[in-house]
């Protein structure tokens, strides 16, 4: 079956809001993507037209994404788009959903820290975190990615 994978890059734009359900742990919220020209009569860029998704964050993605998006980041996210219809109340609705593969902040923007995931099974993230850590990795190299990293300076 085809899929229409999407990379959309725009605002967090409400609160994402967690649940574990019976499938897993899962997150949601609204994303404002809003495209910008530039108005040569004005000499200025100006803000377009604002389209909202609602992005649903499964599984890991979606434990992860509670603890690392608030309001008003900038974010690229990458999944399926799915187009909703619906009658709800006898109006009709139409939403655009993402289902999120991947989320990340949008670096041109800002900075961000990366922090490594604790799996719940400390051999399995031992065995993990040095297989996949690069050369030099030794037997320390798993303990030494789980340290927290410090704050990262202000810009500017």
């Amino acid at each position: 079956m085809n899929e229409t994978m999407v990379t959309v890059v725009g605002n967090v734009a409400t609160t994402p809001v967690f649940r574990e359900l019976p499938s897993g742990p899962v997150a949601r919220f609204r994303l404002a993507v809003t495209a910008r020209y530039f108005d040569a009569v004005q000499n200025v860029w100006t803000d377009g037209h604002t389209n909202f998704f609602t992005v649903w964050a499964r599984r890991g993605l979606g434990s992860n994404v509670q603890g690392s998006l608030a309001i008003g980041e900038p974010v690229i996210v990458q999944g399926k788009l799915k187009v909703r219809d619906e009658e709800r109340g006898g109006q009709h609705w139409t939403s655009a959903d993402i289902d999120a593969t991947t989320i990340g902040h949008d670096l041109s923007r800002g900075t961000a820290a990366f922090r490594r995931v604790l799996k719940a099974n400390a051999a399995l993230t031992d065995t993990y975190a040095g297989a996949g850590a690069g050369a030099g990795a030794g037997a320390g190299a798993g303990a030494a990615a789980r340290e927290p990293l410090p704050e990262p300076e202000p810009v500017g």
